[in-house]
């Protein structure tokens, strides 16, 4: 009973936080579509939440295409797809308990 409640929370909580980095993604990549101030403190807090990921990315994977770069586009698809297979899979074990 306690180790199931504990997975589920554990499995609740991962989908949270990749939710929340996938809205990240998706607002750091609106935000380079326009000219905004690099100095921004929402700009930089941005940048460096997401451009680890997008050069980690990059020294695998080439993430430009024709000028236009498609890292948030493979980053969210890995984040969609580690929350419906590992999240949901520890939701099923939890309930195997």
């Amino acid at each position: 009973m306690v180790l199931s409640t504990l997975i589920d929370a554990i499995a609740q909580i991962l989908s949270m936080i990749i939710n929340i980095y996938v809205w990240i993604v998706i607002i750091s990549a609106f935000v380079s579509w326009f000219r905004v101030d690099p100095y921004n403190p929402i700009v930089q807090i941005l940048y460096k939440l997401t451009e680890p990921v997008y050069a980690m990315l990059r020294r695998f994977v080439p993430t430009t295409i024709s000028n236009v770069d498609i890292a948030p586009i493979i980053v969210i698809l890995v984040l969609k797809f580690i929350d419906l297979f590992l999240v949901r899979l520890l939701f099923q074990l939890s309930s195997s308990f």
